[in-house]
């Protein structure tokens, strides 16, 4: 049952986190949140993804999180969605990026710290410790 709760904590945060990454980027398009406050969220919203299916243990799991966001930062490097034909593509343009940049790599760790402190806040809670399974 506590696994049930927790997964639907993630989903609940997952939509969140989703429907807030759509609106920076269909409707913000300012120097700073889209692309730092975005870069930050999409790594938050990528662990609360993998959370729906495995609620517990992983406790490192920003760590594997982060270490994907570089090599998809990397691959911008190599123009990715160019190499895949996406670079006509809008939607696809903006879902792996186009720009390899060190400031994204940065955004990515801050997130990953940030996932990693919510973790932490959540193992904390009841919900997480409570044994009524």
């Amino acid at each position: 049952m506590r696994d049930k709760k927790l997964r639907l904590l993630y989903v609940i945060g997952t939509l969140l986190l989703l429907v807030t990454e759509v609106l920076i980027a269909l409707y913000v398009h300012d120097s700073i949140i889209r692309p730092f406050i975005g870069d930050m969220l999409v790594v938050i919203l990528i662990g609360f993804f993998v959370r729906i299916f495995i609620p517990r243990g992983v406790k490192i799991l920003p760590l594997p999180i982060f270490l994907f966001a570089i090599v998809i930062e990397i691959l911008q490097y190599y123009d990715i969605a160019g190499v895949l034909g996406f670079k006509d593509n809008r939607f696809m343009s903006v879902l792996i990026g186009g720009t390899f940049d060190l400031h994204d790599i940065v955004c990515y760790a801050i997130g990953c710290v940030v996932l990693f402190l919510i973790e932490i806040l959540i193992r904390q809670t009841p919900l997480y410790k409570r044994n009524d399974s």
